[in-house]
């Protein structure tokens, strides 16, 4: 795909690389190191839930189970509206009231699944997500850091494997990717989008930031109201565009700033155009 060549242009300090994959699993276009490892900061924040969500399916525990600060449960943290702080096990507000984006909320869930299965958080996202689909170079260290973000690290092609998933779901039920990617989260809530400000609504699924009519945002104008994902401070992204039957990995090494902000939605709304083209 000739659109991705627009990542040569981008501003960083040595490596950017990208991968298109189709809802049928084939790999549409890939350009730059697809084995290089990069830190994924809060696009960790998928494979977490990914994690969480097949704990629920294995009964380990279930989505309204208490978890994380009084009044809180499962579900709460996976939407971000378990009330905790951004970066503090703290309480903000009530849970379900406000969507406040929360680094601590995922801390809890980690803590929370580790707690119900008794294996250490890191090993059970490896052994249930990792290692089933292939994604043998992706891990998430637990050790003095967050599997919120600082923890994650993986390739293009690792994260290539798990958009295909994410488009046919061997590792949930259909009906449960379906909630947490399509189905809005505590519909109406209000919050800011970390880089992008206050939107209202703010909304999210399980883990999955769903795009709807969000403005400004880090997707293209191009991708549709359904499309889902998770951008990274470490200046990466993933998204899945279901209307376009398609998703788009990106990975740098430069950290989220305003290059990105212009860079990023002009790349995906070119990757759009060359798909529809055909």
């Amino acid at each position: 795909m000739e659109s991705l060549r627009k990542i040569e242009n981008w501003p960083v300090p040595h490596a950017a690389v990208a991968v298109v994959r189709g809802a049928d699993g084939a790999v549409l276009g890939a350009h730059g190191p697809q084995q290089h490892l990069f830190p994924l900061a809060s696009v960790t924040k998928l494979l977490t839930s990914y994690a969480a969500l097949v704990a629920v399916e294995e009964g380990v525990f279930e989505l309204d189970d208490p978890a994380g600060p009084p009044g809180s449960t499962v579900r709460h943290l996976l939407a971000h509206t378990s009330g905790l702080g951004f970066d503090e096990d703290r309480v903000f507000g009530e849970p379900g009231k406000r969507r406040l984006y929360s680094n601590a909320g995922f801390d809890a869930l980690a803590r929370a699944l580790a707690g119900a299965t008794g294996i250490e958080f890191s090993r059970y996202v490896a052994e249930a997500v990792f290692e089933p689909l292939g994604m043998t170079d992706t891990l998430i260290h637990t050790a003095h850091k967050s599997p919120a973000g600082a923890g994650g690290l993986s390739t293009a092609a690792d994260l290539a494997r798990f958009a295909a998933e994410l488009q046919a779901p061997k590792l949930l039920d259909p009906s449960t990717l379906r909630q947490a990617t399509r189905e809005v989260a505590f519909p109406g809530t209000s919050g800011v989008l970390p880089g992008y400000g206050h939107q209202r609504p703010n909304d999210w699924g399980l883990g999955f930031e769903i795009r709807d009519g969000k403005s400004p945002h880090w997707t293209g104008a191009a991708n549709s109201p359904g499309t889902f994902g998770h951008f990274g401070q470490s200046g990466t992204f993933l998204w899945v565009d279901p209307q376009a039957g398609a998703a788009c990995v990106a990975l740098t090494d430069r950290d989220f700033g305003p290059w990105a902000i212009e860079a990023w939605p002009a790349f995906s709304d070119a990757v759009l155009e060359e798909l529809a083209q055909g």
